[in-house]
């Protein structure tokens, strides 16, 4: 064979693996980076999409439960500087996801954090909670509340939300939340925690306008929080309203649905495509209500059927929840047969598994572990 052919057949050897090497590098790459942005399980479901499984997160997955968290609150020993320091802020969201990679990473905060941006001081005491310093009570109170401006009074929120993010890659949904105006109020006026509430409800009943002002300013402001949240990393926001069930349903229709609405249809303005999820402690009473608020998840507590709250819902809003905290002190078959009567009565799609409130202080680790393996490994039918 003359030389030239045999110099012009090598060349075309070499060309052909170049080219396949180019071809498989450039597959390859590709396969990574749809890999990536691949949108996490929880956003499909809640759309709607098709998905093998529900996904699954825990209300204060984070939390007083985990050795981890214990601690780092030996050497932390202020909530405060553990919800307020960018880097503790999320070291304590990634704990869960490092040992149960839940398909939520939610933010660890409090409902409260925005307090001391509109001018009301407070603090969160071990064995008491939330301690407001100067209550509010009169309209001159009421008119000193300055609105938030999220990007100025807490950007370490921001901040870690975009590292979550980050380190996160999409493989779960990184959740922010805020408090409702109704909740807020009534810790703002009750000065903390209450059991009866007879102070926002004098407000409330004795002079209407002043709540209603407050209502609004916090109204404003948690619009606000939730863009913010949600320009800075979140794929989702839950919005609580721990208190709203305190409300009669005609009282709830003034103090706080107008409200919660109000923030849904504003955010949908600017973000279409954030889902907003409602969890109302003890909303049995309100479900429907709660559905006219405009967000795409209501989250059930375990005093209602999961089954009813399906069927009261109506399909065309995603549910989240409702397993009873308790639930995870007893045996492991115990949890698996409620893990499973809750997916089932739930049906196919459109379901958040999850708690129907936050997981209990002492409850036993390697049973949160073994909620997760559970629920991972469920296939719809």
């Amino acid at each position: 064979m003359p030389t030239s052919l045999i110099w012009s057949f090598s060349s075309w050897v070499l060309w052909d693996m170049v080219c396949r090497t180019v071809w498989f590098i450039s597959v390859s790459v590709a396969e990574a980076q749809v890999a990536s942005i691949a949108e996490p399980l929880l956003l499909n479901a809640v759309r709607g999409d098709d998905v093998e499984r529900p996904p699954v997160w825990l209300m204060r997955q984070a939390g007083r439960y985990m050795k981890s968290y214990q601690t780092l609150c030996e050497r932390y020993p202020s909530f405060r500087e553990r919800s307020e320091n960018v880097d503790l802020v999320v070291e304590i969201s990634l704990q869960p996801w490092k040992v149960f990679k839940p398909d939520g990473v939610i933010l660890f905060s409090d409902i409260l954090t925005p307090l001391s941006g509109m001018n009301i001081p407070f603090d969160i005491v071990k064995g008491k909670g939330p301690v407001i310093f100067d209550p509010l009570q009169t309209a001159d109170d009421v008119v000193q509340v300055r609105e938030f401006v999220p990007q100025e009074s807490v950007p370490y929120v921001g901040e870690a939300l975009t590292i979550l993010r980050k380190e996160v890659d999409n493989k779960a949904a990184v959740l922010g939340f805020v408090g409702a105006p109704f909740t807020l109020a009534s810790y703002v006026v009750e000065g903390g925690s209450s059991k009866h509430f007879s102070k926002i409800k004098r407000l409330a009943f004795s002079q209407p306008k002043v709540l209603h002002a407050l209502l609004q300013k916090f109204t404003t402001s948690m619009t606000k929080y939730i863009r913010y949240q949600a320009d800075s990393g979140a794929q989702a926001v839950q919005i609580f309203d721990s208190w709203a069930t305190e409300l009669s349903p005609v009282d709830f229709e003034e103090f706080s649905l107008p409200y919660l609405k109000q923030i849904v249809d504003a955010v949908k303005e600017t973000h279409p495509d954030l889902p907003l999820i409602l969890y109302a402690s003890g909303s049995g009473g309100l479900l429907e209500r709660l559905a006219l608020t405009g967000v795409d998840v209501v989250s059930l507590d375990w005093t209602v059927d999961m089954a009813e709250g399906r069927r009261r819902l109506g399909p065309n809003i995603a549910v989240q929840g409702n397993v009873d905290p308790g639930v995870l002190f007893g045996s492991k078959e115990f949890i698996t047969s409620r893990i499973n009567d809750t997916v089932r009565k739930a049906g196919r799609g459109k379901h958040i598994l999850n708690l129907g409130h936050g997981i209990v202080v002492g409850t036993p680790e390697e049973n949160v572990a073994h909620f997760f393996e559970v629920a991972k490994d469920i296939r719809y039918g």
